[in-house]
């Protein structure tokens, strides 16, 4: 589920109210946008679910980053790396290894849900060093608890479902999230650059990113101004174990703009039913 599709349907209320009613708002990052939240607030919440979760898998994660590095800048370290961590495909860097467990550990986060609780499941392969007791092999041991056995798990040929290319398209043009990685947290150090997202969303698409266009259109650095003269029912639902919810809105804005939070929800909890039900 898509953190786009919920900010839209709050925007559309507010832009629309003469054709919708209102709007549920689930896990919406409205202030994820033009730096109104702090760019680590993902980042920040996924740290946070890892190390609540089991502290040795935090902290095992968090070493792991160097130690990855480390045997990469061997001269077969790369083979190493292959060799360890059963990749679909030769590494020629460290940077697919590095982004491939990146997603992982935020999507556990994200959609950290019963039955399954996927964090729960990563630590549990990491901290039962089922392979080996140093780093990588912990960590490799998180991959197949949360993939189960395959032939292989890392840079594997998918094709891109039309959803995904039509999200990043949004994100290119129109939705520019800066999300960034600060320095407290189990990810290394990696800050939200601009220029460098740019340049990125032009090799795709050929088209110039406005960061600024969210807030320009919809108020985003006066949005509670925004809603409570112009917005009327709209429901905010938030999981404070939704990495999105750094940047949702947590606080009721009227009696008719309302903020719900589950202290231990997690992302699109609230619309879950409805999904499932469609899918049917």
């Amino acid at each position: 589920m898509s953190s786009n599709l919920t900010v839209l349907a709050s925007w559309f209320r507010l832009k629309y109210p003469h054709i919708a009613l209102g709007a549920l708002a689930s896990s919406a990052p409205i202030l994820y946008f033009d730096d109104i939240t702090p760019q680590d607030g993902y980042y920040s919440i996924v740290s946070r679910v890892f190390r609540e979760a089991s502290g040795t898998c935090y902290q095992t994660i968090k070493n792991s980053w160097a130690e990855i590095d480390e045997l990469a800048s061997k001269s077969n370290g790369l083979s190493m790396l292959s060799e360890k961590f059963k990749t679909c495909n030769p590494l020629t860097d460290a940077s697919k290894l590095k982004d491939h467990l990146n997603t992982m550990y935020a999507s556990a986060a994200q959609y950290n849900e019963p039955p399954t609780y996927p964090v729960n499941k990563v630590c549990a392969g990491i901290d039962g060093g089922g392979f080996g007791d140093d780093i990588l092999s912990r960590i490799f041991g998180g991959l197949v608890a949360y993939n189960g056995n395959l032939p292989c798990y890392v840079n594997a040929h998918t094709d891109e479902s039309e959803t995904t290319v039509g999200w990043r398209w949004q994100e290119c043009s129109e939705l520019a999230m800066p999300i960034g990685i600060g320095n407290n947290s189990m990810f290394p150090p990696d800050p939200f650059d601009l220029e460098d997202y740019i340049e990125s969303c032009k090799s795709f698409y050929g088209v110039p990113t406005r960061p600024h266009w969210v807030t320009t259109y919809y108020g985003g650095h006066s949005i509670k101004l925004i809603l409570q003269r112009f917005g009327s029912n709209i429901i905010f639902s938030n999981g404070l174990r939704d990495p999105y919810s750094s940047g949702g809105v947590l606080e009721n804005i009227s009696d008719t703009i309302v903020a719900v939070s589950t202290v231990n929800g997690k992302h699109a909890l609230s619309i879950q039913p409805c999904l499932l039900e469609t899918r049917k």
